[in-house]
Formats: C-alpha cells, structure tokens, sequence
C-alpha cells in the first residue's frame, strides 16, 4: 500500500472519529447512533481493508516480566505489552483527573445534571464534545492492540466484538477508571482461557472455551439489568436512565 493510500486511510478514519461527538451530541441519541457507526465503520473498513489483508504490521514493543525464570515458556507468557503499562499510567490520570482537578468535577457535573451546569455556565454540548472525543481516542489506542501486538495483522471482523464487550465493560464497573481496570482483566482472562488451554493440550471443547467472554458479557448485561441491582454509579443525563 502506498504512503499516499495510507495517509488518506488515515484522514477519513480520523474525519469519522471526529464526527462522532457531533454526532452524538447534536441528536442526543448515543445508543442509535453508535450503532449506526459502528455497522457504517464495519461496512467501510471491509471494503477499503482487502490490500491491507495478510501483511503483518510492526509490532509494539513487549517488556519482559519473566526476566528471573530460565523457563522460555514462562518468559514468553510474561511477555507484557506496552499498552497495557499505558493502559495502568492512563487509569491513574483518568481518576486524578475526574477526582482532583476542575476539569473532571465539570465533566462529572455535565454528566449528572445538564441543567445544573448550565446554571453555573458551562456550555454542555462543548463539554460533551471533547469527553467523547477523548472517549473516542482511547478507544482507538485500545483498538491498536489487535493489528499491532495481537495477532499483528488486520483482516476482516478483526475484533470480534469486543468494541461491545467494552460498552458492557463500562456497565459493570459503573462508569468508574479503576473498576473498568479490574474489569477488563476479567474480560482479558476469560478471553485467555480457550488459547491458554489449548498451549498445554486441552483441545476437547476449545471453541465452548473461546465463547467463555462473550457468555461473560451476557451474563453481566443480565445481571446488570435487574432492577434488584440498580446502577448507583450511572451518570444520571444518560438516556438509559431517564
């Protein structure tokens, strides 16, 4: 694929990214629109993605927990990506900021009370605005594991869902960074268990095991949905809970 072919990729992928938040914050209607733009980026990347099907991209750099083991299968699966080390430093800044500084009591407010806000005079739609943009540009960074660590390539119906694993994700650890920490690496070990399994010879039932995150996310937007069990840290301008 040319440089040319490769920037122009990348200039439509970021004129859709950014349109999103306009998207949303215009219409009001997240849950529509996010799966209107989830089925339109589907559709768009099968039909611009066939060059970019087979070669295998650089891969991010790895850093070596298993440094102290002589065992090359224990190194190898101590093997810990960069992302995730971002992953740990991004929660951090994510909490301070909605904890500790004014920008995050704005947004944590927005997210509350919209007419609260604009008592106090902050422009909701701005402020909206630039959240989901920010939402959307970690999204995109944690989208980059797949065709840049694992597996290291692109091809059609690379993530395999797991953008709505993420949204049922968010759910259970109730809108907060550091329960979606701990969330997720539920979610990283169920999705684990069927290629971990099958290293050490565990072949009978592999694909029962490979279905292990997605039963995970059913079961917790079941659980999830009981009115027994009522989500107290819902942003109260969420539509779902209006």
């Amino acid at each position: 694929m040319s440089a040319a072919g490769g920037v122009a990729l990348g200039v439509l992928g970021g004129a859709i990214r950014i349109s999103t938040p306009f998207l949303f914050v215009s219409l009001g209607e997240c849950l529509t629109v996010g799966i209107a733009l989830m089925l339109f980026g589907v559709g768009l990347a099968f039909f611009l993605g066939k060059p970019l099907i087979g070669p295998t991209a650089p891969h991010l750099p790895a850093v070596s927990a298993g440094w102290w083991s002589s065992s090359a299968q224990l190194r190898s699966a101590l093997q810990i990506n960069a992302l995730f080390v971002l992953g740990l430093l991004t929660t951090a800044a994510v909490r301070f900021l909605l904890r500790r500084t004014r920008w995050g009591l704005v947004i944590r407010t927005v997210g509350e009370s919209a007419d609260a806000s604009r008592a106090m005079g902050y422009d909701v739609a701005r402020v909206r605005l630039f959240a989901t943009m920010a939402g959307g540009f970690l999204a995109g960074v944690g989208g980059s594991f797949l065709s840049l660590y694992y597996p290291g390539s692109w091809n059609e119906g690379l993530s395999s869902g797991q953008g709505l694993m993420a949204v049922a994700l968010v759910i259970f650890a109730r809108w907060d960074p550091v329960r979606c920490l701990l969330a997720s690496l539920l979610f990283g070990g169920a999705s684990a268990l069927g290629p971990a399994l099958q290293s050490v010879g565990v072949t009978s039932g592999y694909y029962l095991f490979n279905a292990a995150p997605y039963a995970l996310t059913l079961a917790i937007i079941i659980a999830t949905s009981s009115r027994d069990r009522a989500l107290h840290g819902q942003p109260a301008e969420l539509r779902v809970a209006r």
